[in-house]
């Protein structure tokens, strides 16, 4: 057996080798998700199981909470003259989550969406115009960006951006339209965030200390 077959032979092998590595991280993502899942599940029939009492409390401080961060978010955006500033209300009530995990994720997904479908949205718009093809190709490279960044979950937002981009009358340049959207965003994540970080520390601090 010749040199040149034992290479074709060990490069055989490191390719198989390597395929199954992968099928192998597949798999174990696909259980992740499958978990992940799970759990979610398990923790909105516990939600439901909450005593009355425990369900208003925590609705209403989630309201509260999303009140506030809604206003906060909105206000702003009058005083610096955007037109669409109920865009960031909408933004920190979609982000501002009970939990300051569920929070961040959100967020993640709201800026990141709303970046990949202005993105998107406004380079069909300039290279194809506002034709109903164009929103089509926009949506789909727009939700194809979304998995290829690993960030599925941003999907419908992005979606949704380049919908209000190529579908919804505006005035004035395109271009201002879509970085406008951007930045509305990203404000009502900044003050979502912020707000249920300050209520989560201010939470941990009169919670009654557990003994040892």
């Amino acid at each position: 057996m010749d040199a040149r077959t034992i290479e074709k032979g060990r490069d055989a092998g490191q390719t198989e080798a390597a395929a199954e590595h992968a099928a192998s991280a597949v798999r174990r993502a696909d259980r992740d998700v499958g978990r992940i899942r799970w759990l979610r599940g398990q923790v909105v029939r516990l939600s439901k199981r909450l005593p009355l009492r425990r369900r208003f409390s925590r609705g209403l401080a989630h309201g509260l909470m999303s009140a506030f961060a809604a206003v906060a978010a909105y206000v702003p955006t009058q005083v610096f003259g955007l037109r669409e500033g109920f865009w960031a209300a909408i933004t920190a009530v979609a982000v501002a989550q009970t939990e300051f995990g569920a929070t961040r994720s959100t967020a993640r997904d709201q800026f990141t969406g709303a970046a990949i479908g202005g993105l998107v949205g406004l380079s069909a718009f300039l290279g194809l115009g506002p034709s109903l093809w164009a929103y089509a190709a926009a949506v789909v490279l727009a939700t194809l960006a979304c998995w290829l960044v690993n960030v599925a979950s941003a999907c419908r937002l992005a979606g949704i951006t380049a919908t209000i981009i190529l579908l919804v009358p505006h005035v004035g340049p395109v271009e201002r339209m879509a970085a406008s959207r951007v930045v509305e965003v990203g404000w009502g994540v900044c003050v979502a965030i912020t707000t249920v970080w300050i209520v989560t520390r201010v939470n941990r601090r009169l919670a009654p200390e557990k003994p040892a």
